[in-house]
């Protein structure tokens, strides 16, 4: 690529994601201004999200913003010139699927769906992915391959789902996320990858979103926004962090595990925490509940906003993690891959503690 190449996507880039970041402020003010009675939410709760920490009743539809810019970046990719062509099968299966997604997710909000439906939407989200190609090359069986993706797929839409509980929490972790996947793609040169400018959309779509969901929040994005983000997280988590594997003549690798074990660490972990304590509360996982580690974080005085900036410092920590995996790939030590687990276990542990110490106040209290 000449450096006239690299100047003009630099540029084309960097503009574009300006203008994202414009088109979703824009789309949210006009839906914050014109739809004070769609889509409101306080404390109502969904059987696979939660019941919000805010008691002000706020409007739930900043999901719209994210898929209408999804909309115009894949739509970009019809007149900017990509040297890959070879997409367009996986592209149309992004969209099928994460179009499915929002749909779900405005149902959800509209009409707080039964839960079996919503399992099958996110099951139809999982397979319209397999069948254009977007699958975890964990082992040489392809059977286990596809009940791991179907796996990671459904469970990442609920559990995106689950952290939008608290102002600014799922979008913040969201774009750190994408934000790796956009730092990888750079550190690779692949700056021609036509999943970029997708990427860049939904990641200045977030940024936009935030101005309004930071505490005290104007606008929630809604089940139409996580379930959306669920099932593109999903997508992009597959293409980009799941691909490091050495070598397939062994059966499974834990290296190829850590990306995005790391990346979504606070996804994972709040998930973990609230479906292992509901169990052992005899709840069930789905019912919604304060009982997550943002709210018990709040219960231990921290102010909301702080909450959001203690779990972003965690995402963007992350971020540093997986920078520092990739470096060191052609050079990989074994006791890196225990090192990385231990740091997981170690903020899962953390958040535990800090968990029990929250439910004890609570108990003095009352």
């Amino acid at each position: 690529m000449s450096t006239n190449d690299s100047l003009f996507n630099i540029v084309f880039y960097s503009l574009f994601f300006l203008i994202a970041i414009c088109f979703s402020i824009l789309i949210n003010f006009l839906i914050l201004r014109f739809s004070r009675n769609l889509g409101m939410r306080n404390i109502k709760s969904n059987q696979f999200g939660g019941v919000r920490w805010g008691s002000t009743t706020k409007p739930s539809v900043g999901g719209f913003s994210f898929y209408i810019v999804f909309l115009i970046s894949i739509s970009v990719l019809g007149v900017v010139p990509f040297e890959e062509q070879g997409y367009n099968r996986q592209l149309i299966g992004l969209l099928a699927a994460c179009s499915v997604g929002f749909l779900l997710g405005l149902a959800d909000d509209a009409y707080n769906t039964n839960p079996l439906v919503k399992f099958i939407g996110q099951f139809t989200c999982a397979n319209l992915l397999v069948a254009t190609n977007f699958e975890i090359q964990a082992t040489p069986l392809p059977q286990i391959n596809y009940i791991i993706t179907v796996l990671w797929v459904i469970g990442l839409m609920n559990s995106i789902n689950m952290l939008d509980n608290m102002d600014a929490i799922t979008t913040s972790v969201s774009i750190s996320i994408l934000s790796a996947a956009v730092i990888l793609i750079t550190i690779n040169g692949d700056i021609s990858n036509l999943y970029l400018i997708i990427m860049l959309g939904v990641l200045g779509a977030l940024i936009g979103f935030l101005f309004f969901n930071w505490h005290p929040s104007k606008i929630y994005m809604g089940d139409t926004g996580s379930q959306f983000l669920g099932v593109f997280l999903a997508a992009i988590s597959i293409l980009f962090f799941w691909n490091y594997r050495e070598s397939y003549s062994t059966f499974i690798e834990l290296r190829q595990f850590l990306i995005p074990m790391l990346l979504f660490i606070i996804p994972l972990i709040d998930t973990t925490t609230v479906v292992i304590r509901r169990l052992a509360r005899r709840q069930s996982p789905f019912v919604g509940g304060k009982d997550h580690i943002t709210h018990h974080l709040a219960y231990l005085g921290l102010p909301d906003q702080w909450v959001a900036i203690v779990l972003g410092f965690i995402s963007a920590f992350s971020i540093l993690l997986v920078v520092f995996i990739y470096y060191s790939l052609h050079s990989w030590n074994p006791n890196y891959t225990f090192l990385l687990i231990g740091y997981f276990l170690l903020v899962f542990v953390v958040f535990q503690i800090l968990y029990d110490i929250a439910q004890k106040r609570i108990k003095h209290r009352s």
